[in-house]
């Protein structure tokens, strides 16, 4: 069983996302008890997996006996098992908010939900560039149709803008693709690593080219500047489970960025390991200047938790740039915290909207919220959480970051990520105050809160305590993650070297 174990997280999704589909006509209360099961099973699986790994083995699974570099594989490592728990957390957290009634507005949600974990789970275990593609348009296509789920205007013409950039960022990914198979002769991420150690001096303008695409395609999926302005409208109209579990959608691209230019570029490429760092560190502070300053200007709560995502892909892309084993300890620590804290904001921005009639999520004025105290705790604690403030994750995240930058770096990041973090301190004070404070006279109105919503949001801010109370484990896991990914021979190795061998 244990060595089937690697191919659970995209087998489980996808074998319960089509008999939902299948059974779409079904009741909803067994679509919700089947989600909620697979993905709480889903969880179960990532921890196994997080305990396989902690040990510092890299496994792999090939698909149908076809062994590498030929084949098929999953690849199960430090980094793509901690993806894979931070992805399954937070499902879990969506999939029960999205039960209180989110998923009846539309059609297939659940089915559609799982097939997105599939295509993500997916794009983190593969050892297959090809197959990277795949899983990202498998997750693409998902998107698509959560995104819109529910109807309304301005979800349909997100869904538009969002769909065509996509579109073209898939058509960017495969001509990328398509440059280095014709450079290398491989698609197995492992065998190109090798091989471009070995790669004709003619050749290397190709790999250059189809590198800085492999970037562009990867830095749109994270939404870094220019490339994010797709971002903030699209999760701002999305439903707010989507837009919770969308928050992992970014870190797709980042996860992209980090496995192939530690992988395939790695220091075996004769000088290209250094490709996209340049790039990565002036755009990452460039993403957020603008996008504190876009949390700024958002006078709609959705649209300011969206800004805050872009923030934090800009921290996270700040950490590659920088390119030591602290700094990407440091990303991934933060990548955890931020993911689930922006991700259980969204859920909560939902909760306050509900309870604030026509004003919805506008920072207006608005009839008092019935569960008024409740909400602004939750609202005082995500805020602390996500501006950075002690005593929550945000500030250790923060300062590993800050401490793992070089002398020349630190002019640089130091003021721009204290300022964003004032900047995010600032909106969020003036958002509580006008929902919670400047609220007209008047009897308290609002729809009565499930205990699933509840449960859901409270779940995924119980994370940034739980991360201040774990952070010596988790900081050994992320600094060890960091120097496996220094060290790309160690999945080559693992990857090639009992290429004989079944799985």
């Amino acid at each position: 069983m244990m060595q089937h174990l690697i191919v659970l997280p995209v087998v489980l999704p996808l074998v319960v996302g089509l008999i939902l589909l299948r059974s779409r006509h079904g009741a909803m209360r067994t679509h919700r008890r089947v989600g909620v099961a697979a993905t709480a099973l889903l969880v179960a699986v990532a921890t196994l997996m997080l305990a396989l790994a902690a040990g510092g083995e890299v496994t792999y699974y090939a698909l149908g006996g076809w062994q590498p570099p030929f084949g098929i594989v999953l690849v199960l490592d430090r980094l793509s098992a901690l993806m894979i728990m931070v992805t399954s957390v937070l499902a879990l957290g969506c999939v029960i908010f999205a039960c209180a009634g989110d998923d009846e507005r539309g059609s297939n949600f659940h089915g559609l939900f799982q097939l997105q974990l599939m295509g993500i789970n997916g794009a983190f275990l593969t050892g297959d560039l090809f197959n990277l593609f795949v899983f990202f348009e498998v997750l693409l296509l998902a998107s698509y149709a959560l995104l819109i789920h529910g109807g309304g205007k301005s979800r349909i013409q997100s869904a538009v803008h969002y769909v065509v950039l996509n579109l073209v960022g898939s058509s960017l990914f495969l001509i990328s693709v398509g440059v280095l198979y014709g450079a290398t002769g491989t698609l197995n991420m492992a065998d190109m690593a090798v091989r471009l150690g070995e790669l004709p001096a003619e050749r290397a303008g190709l790999v250059t080219a189809g590198g800085l695409m492999l970037l562009v395609v990867f830095g749109l999926k994270a939404a870094i500047l220019p490339l994010y302005f797709w971002l903030p409208r699209a999760y701002a109209a999305a439903p707010a489970p989507v837009a919770a579990l969308f928050a992992i959608m970014t870190k797709v691209g980042i996860y992209a960025i980090l496995r192939v230019y530690s992988l395939i570029f790695g220091e075996q490429a004769g000088g290209l390991e250094a490709l996209e760092r340049p790039w990565v560190w002036w755009l990452s502070l460039a993403t957020m200047v603008v996008a504190g300053i876009g949390v700024l200007a958002a006078r709609d709560l959705r649209l300011m938790v969206a800004y805050l995502v872009v923030i934090s892909v800009g921290t996270l892309l700040a950490g590659i740039g920088m390119g030591s084993p602290e700094a990407v300890s440091a990303l991934l620590y933060y990548l955890v915290h931020s993911t689930l804290i922006t991700g259980a904001l969204f859920l909560l921005a939902e909760m306050i909207g509900l309870q604030r009639g026509k004003a919805g999520t506008r920072l207006v004025k608005g009839r008092p919220l019935r569960d008024g105290h409740l909400l602004a705790g939750l609202f005082f604690v995500g805020a602390i959480a996500v501006a950075g403030l002690p005593p929550l994750s945000g500030a250790i995240g923060k300062a590993l970051l800050l401490d793992a930058a070089a002398p020349w770096q630190q002019p640089w990041l130091w003021p721009i990520l204290l300022g964003t973090g004032l900047a995010t301190l600032v909106a969020l004070s003036r958002a509580g105050s006008t929902l919670f404070w400047r609220s007209h006279d008047g009897e308290a109105g609002g729809e009565a809160l499930s205990r699933t919503r509840w449960l859901g949001v409270g779940g995924l801010l119980a994370a940034s305590p739980l991360l201040v109370a774990l952070a010596g484990p988790v900081s050994d896991y992320t600094r060890a993650t960091a120097d496996q990914l220094a060290d790309p021979d160690v999945l080559v190795r693992a990857v090639l070297s009992d290429a004989g061998e079944s799985p």
